[in-house]
C-alpha cells in the first residue's frame, strides 16, 4: 500500500505573540483580553488580509500567520507595529500590549489547514529573539526582502519603535550573520540612528 503524500509548500510564515502577557492578565485579565481582542479586529485581522495573509492559528496572546511572500509578511509586520505604537501611545508603559513578531521563509506541511514543518518551527525560535514591539528576521526571510523593501525604511522604523536602539547593539547575540549585522547596522546609521 502506497503512502499518501504530505502537502508542502514554501511560505513565509510570521509567529507573533504579547510580550508580558502573563503580567498583564495578573494586573487586568478582563481589561488585557477586551484590549487584545480589539486590536485582533480593529487592526491586526485586517492588516493581514491587506497583505494577503492567512490566519492559521491564534494561541491566547500569539497568532501563527502564513504568507505567499516574504515582503508582504515584513510589511504587514510593519503595519501592525506602526499602528500598535500609536494606540499605545498614551497608555502606561506597563499596560501597553506590545507585541514580538518573528518571521521565516520555509518549507512548511500543510495538514488540515494547519502547518507545520521547519518553516513554521524557525519562526517560532526566531519571534522569541524579537523585543516588545520588534520584528526579528531569519536569514531566509532578510535575503527574501533584500532589495524589495530598503533597509534604510527598516532601520527607521526600528528608530521609530527602539528609540534606545543604538548601532553598537550587537546583533551577534541574536545569531545574525555577519554580513547581515554589517549590512544593518550600516542601514541603522544611514537612518540616523545614534552611535
Amino acid at each position: 500500500m502506497a503512502e499518501a503524500r504530505v502537502e508542502r509548500r514554501l511560505a513565509a510564515v510570521l509567529a507573533a505573540d504579547v510580550a508580558g502577557y502573563s503580567r498583564l492578565m495578573g494586573i487586568d485579565e478582563e481589561g488585557t483580553l477586551a484590549a487584545l481582542k480589539g486590536h485582533r479586529s480593529e487592526l491586526i485581522d485586517p492588516k493581514i488580509a491587506e497583505n494577503r495573509g492567512r490566519v492559521v492559528k491564534t494561541t491566547g496572546d500569539g497568532a501563527l500567520v502564513e504568507f505567499g511572500s516574504a515582503v508582504d509578511a515584513v510589511r504587514c509586520a510593519l503595519e501592525i507595529q506602526r499602528a500598535m505604537a500609536e494606540r499605545n501611545a498614551d497608555i502606561p508603559e506597563d499596560r501597553r500590549i506590545e507585541f514580538r513578531i518573528g518571521i521565516n521563509v520555509g518549507d512548511i506541511i500543510i495538514d488540515e489547514g494547519d502547518i507545520y514543518g521547519d518553516g513554521v518551527n524557525v519562526a517560532a525560535r526566531v519571534e522569541t529573539l524579537a523585543g516588545a514591539g520588534a520584528i526579528c528576521l531569519s536569514d531566509n526571510a532578510y535575503q527574501q526582502i533584500k532589495g524589495k523593501l530598503a533597509l534604510e525604511v527598516i532601520a527607521a522604523r526600528v528608530l521609530e519603535l527602539q528609540p534606545a536602539f543604538r548601532c553598537s547593539h550587537q546583533f551577534a547575540g541574536v545569531g545574525c550573520e555577519p554580513a547581515l549585522a554589517g549590512a544593518l547596522t550600516e542601514a541603522l546609521r544611514a537612518a540616523g540612528l545614534p552611535e
